[in-house]
């Protein structure tokens, strides 16, 4: 099936997703890096190419010249960026490889697309000559830092500091260069250690004395730090670097085409459908063991009641296969072998928390787990209106325009998820609740489903087209929404970030052109204005073992561009709101698609006929003022163009001190500074007001959940979750206003016999 995607991936890296991982739960690596015994010196096989590497390289190759949306042959120009990137992939910080290494393999740079596509078979040999030479400089870079720890002398008395973004740096000269960027990094890590052990954990304020014991500990931590990732790259296979590799090559023509092995695809799967297939577990490495975080109530791990949290798994077994041990093996590898299909079995060999000199061999039957807390939800909030009555306002939280994706294997099993259907729902429990006015909270939301995001538009418009989809050929296809009647329409807020992407900026943009929706946010949304389609590589090569593991993986390419029905792409420049609330993102030259390499150009095509409501025009520039004299004189709006100021410091000068004084001094300013903060929000009046959390599962309950005061617990909840809270706050007060502006004109349009 090829599925159309408009996905947004904020973190490009070809090694994490940002996101923890669920054992057949959710996508992702964590990993406790400190937690692996140093000395594990078990030499790995050789590191050759698969039998099909050298093809699937090749048709990925292939595919992206034939459908990516530049149209772009792999030539020259394709091949320095293809180059660049990979060495950029395995070391972002530019650490490891010298000036001669750039300089020994810089044939390749303009070689590389001959040695992919000439041949119908891709010569691999540059991905691992190059790894290669990585990893050397890794085992140079950890046996230097070893020797230093054994010294245990630091000297965090320097007048140093050190350039903690080395991403626009260049390449170290020689050796004795990067020794000094190593052992500089390494006193930076071991600074962080003294300041974590000298920093009171329920008072920052207070510094502490360091503890005797605290040097020997902390060189213990760092040099176990260090072996397990040597022992994570070491353990690279064939998969990993072809991975890497062909990452960085899909990379090259934008940052959202991408190659996805066997793992990755299942992890995008997993993320737009909220389902997978495995045991329900949440796990993490800890000394070399895969580790029971949590379990899923209802899957099978849960029902068996032979497992728990903390129990570690030291071998997996498929069916009646031999079991096969997993004890300091890298997790996301462990997570491929513990999912499979729906009713198949799985056998874990399990070190009981209360019993560590046994071992128990438990049978599960994988099943379907469901990821229920991804789901769209509401809130109805309810406060008094200021003249003896009652506003009650709908908040809808909705993280991703998520639906099913079947991937080769899923044989159709999982349940169909649709975000439309889901919010259907809960739109109709809150207007049996008779709620005032509904905000759409889309803040963080990457995007996911195109369909999804058309469909979801017209629960809110009717009949009118959504988005304009132009093809690499120019040919524009205009998506529509077809619904006759729309679902909701009454007074209606969409709240977003600089997070908020892909999909979201479709739903965003076009609510905002037919003046159907108050836009508020960030300066603007994240910029992401093109669209993938995934493409399965099984048809494209042979094999003999057609299993799910053999799986060649699928290409993500970008095949077309979308365009806001005004004519202007939301690409790049993302989607701007009508009224702007401050957040230190906005000062970010990190985040958004303008931030990534081979971003494609934004642009504007011919705009498409369509009805605009206006529902927004007449109240707009009154909702504007109202609400800058609401965050004038807001003290947590305050305290946020505060932080702004202090990040857009830090952003220009990129570096820290590496003297334990002038650490210690920042963190107690930092603290003073917090715990004023702190007193004054505990001097507050609470809010009158009572918040029903209402999830999928409530909407078929007769009336609502037990109500919740708005109180927000300030010693628990970091800065960002306060400033968060006060934005959400703000369009609530916007959408008071905006309902009371609408109520004042009806009455108004009444006298005057309208």
């Amino acid at each position: 099936m090829q599925t159309i995607t408009c996905h947004s991936d904020h973190d490009n890296s070809p090694r994490s997703s940002g996101l923890k991982i669920f054992a057949l739960l959710a996508p992702g690596i964590f990993l406790c890096f400190n937690a692996w015994a140093a000395g594990n010196t078990n030499a790995a096989p050789a590191l050759v190419p698969g039998p099909n590497d050298g093809r699937i390289a090749y048709v990925t190759a292939r595919l992206l010249e034939e459908y990516h949306y530049s149209m772009h042959p792999l030539d020259k120009e394709m091949s320095e960026k293809f180059f660049d990137g990979y060495l950029d992939s395995l070391d972002p910080q530019h650490l490891y490889f010298l000036k001669s290494d750039v300089a020994e393999f810089s044939h390749y740079r303009t070689n590389l697309d001959t040695l992919t596509i000439n041949r119908g078979q891709a010569d691999l040999t540059p991905a691992y000559q190059i790894f290669e030479r990585f990893l050397e400089r890794l085992k140079q870079r950890v046996a230097y830092d070893d020797k230093l720890l054994k010294r245990d002398r630091f000297d965090l008395n320097t007048r140093q500091s050190l350039l903690l973004d080395r991403r626009d740096a260049p390449h170290p000269k020689n050796l004795a260069e990067a020794r000094r960027l190593w052992q500089q990094r390494l006193v930076y890590e071991y600074l962080q250690e003294v300041l974590n052990r000298r920093i009171s954990p329920t008072n920052s304020g207070v510094i502490l004395p360091l503890p005797k014991t605290a040097p020997r500990e902390i060189v213990e931590k760092l040099t176990r730090r260090y072996q397990w990732q040597l022992h994570l790259f070491a353990n690279w296979d064939n998969s990993d670097i072809l991975q890497t590799y062909l990452e960085a090559l899909a990379h090259a023509y934008d940052p959202h085409s991408d190659y996805l092995n066997v793992s990755h695809a299942q992890d995008f799967s997993i993320t737009m459908s909220l389902a997978l297939f495995g045991i329900g577990a949440e796990l993490r490495s800890e000394d070399g063991y895969c580790t029971i975080v949590s379990l899923v109530a209802g899957g099978p791990a849960a029902k068996s009641r032979q497992i728990k949290p903390q129990d570690r798994i030291v071998a997996v077994a498929q069916g009646k296969q031999t079991p096969v041990d997993v004890v300091d093996m890298d997790l996301n590898k462990i997570v491929q072998m513990i999912r499979g299909p729906k009713g198949t079995e799985v056998r874990l060999t399990v070190i009981p928390v209360d019993s560590p000199n046994s071992r128990r061999v438990v049978t599960l039957i994988r099943d379907e787990i469901k990821l229920e807390d991804q789901e769209a939800k509401a809130e109805l909030v309810e406060m008094p209106d200021g003249h003896g009555g009652t506003n009650r306002l709908g908040v809808l939280d909705l993280p991703s325009f998520y639906a099913t994706v079947d991937l080769p294997g899923d044989n159709g099993d999982l349940s169909q998820k649709s975000t439309t259907a889901d919010v259907k729902r809960l739109i109709r429990k809150l207007e049996q609740q008779n709620v005032n006015g509904i905000i759409l909270d889309l803040r963080n939301n990457g995007g996911g489903s195109l369909e999804e995001a058309v469909d979801f538009t017209g629960l809110f418009v009717t009949n009118g087209p959504v988005v304009l989809v132009r093809s690499p050929e120019g040919h524009i296809v205009v998506d529509q929404d077809t619904s006759t009647n729309a679902l909701y329409r009454g007074p209606l807020v969409v709240l977003v970030n600089r997070f908020s992407a892909s999909a979201t900026e479709i739903v965003a943009g076009a609510l905002q052109d037919y003046g159907r929706a108050l836009i508020v946010g960030d300066t603007s949304t994240y910029g992401k204005g093109t669209v993938q389609n995934l493409n399965p590589l099984r048809p494209f090569i042979w094999s003999a073992d057609e299993s799910p593991s053999n799986d060649p993986g699928t290409v993500k390419i970008t095949i077309r561009k979308f365009y806001r029905i005004s004519g202007a792409s939301t690409q790049l420049k993302g989607v701007t709101p009508d009224i702007i609330l401050p957040d230190p993102l906005s000062a970010s030259t990190d985040v958004g698609e303008s931030s990534l390499p081979n971003a494609m150009p934004w642009d504007t095509i011919r705009k498409e006929d369509y009805d605009p409501v206006n529902m927004v025009e007449p109240y707009r520039s009154e909702l504007r003022k109202l609400s800058e004299a609401r965050v004038a004189t807001n003290r947590d709006f305050i305290y946020i163009r505060q932080d702004i100021d202090e990040f857009k410091k830090l952003q220009a000068d990129k570096t820290v001190s590496l003297n334990e004084q002038e650490e210690l001094d920042r963190v107690q300013q930092n603290a003073l500074r917090q715990k004023a903060r702190d007193a004054e929000r505990a001097q507050r009046k609470v809010p009158d007001e009572k918040i029903y959390e209402i999830t999928l599962e409530d909407v078929n309950k007769r009336g609502l959940p037990p109500p919740e005061t708005n109180t927000v617990d300030f010693a628990k909840s970091s800065e960002a979750q306060i400033d968060e809270t006060a934005r959400l706050d703000e369009t609530e007060h916007i959408l008071e206003d905006y309902v009371s502006l609408m109520k004042t004109n009806e009455t108004r349009s009444i006298m005057a016999g309208h």
